[in-house]
C-alpha cells in the first residue's frame, strides 16, 4: 500500500475515533491537536493495527504523535 493511501485510511481513523473533522486533519496534526487522551491514543493504536493487519513495537508506539508518525510508523511496519 502506497503512503497516500495509509494516510487516508490513518485520517479516518484518527476522524472516526476521535470525532474530528476530515478537513481538519492533515498529515502534521498532532493528536494533541486533537485533544487526544492516553485511552484515545491507545484506541488509534488498536485501530490502526487492526486495520493494517499488523503489530506496532512499543518502541514505535510511544513515538507516535501525529497523523504523519502513525503513517510513517505503518509504513515501516510493512
Amino acid at each position: 500500500m502506497d503512503r497516500a493511501a495509509i494516510l487516508e485510511k490513518v485520517i479516518a481513523l484518527v476522524c472516526e475515533t476521535l470525532e474530528a473533522d476530515e478537513d481538519s486533519v492533515d498529515e502534521d496534526t498532532t493528536f494533541d491537536d486533537l485533544n487526544a487522551d492516553s485511552f484515545d491514543k491507545l484506541e488509534l493504536v488498536t485501530a490502526f493495527e487492526d486495520e493494517f493487519d499488523l503489530a506496532l513495537e512499543d518502541e514505535v508506539l510511544v513515538s507516535i504523535n501525529s497523523v504523519g508518525d502513525a503513517v510513517n510508523a505503518i509504513e515501516n511496519a510493512q
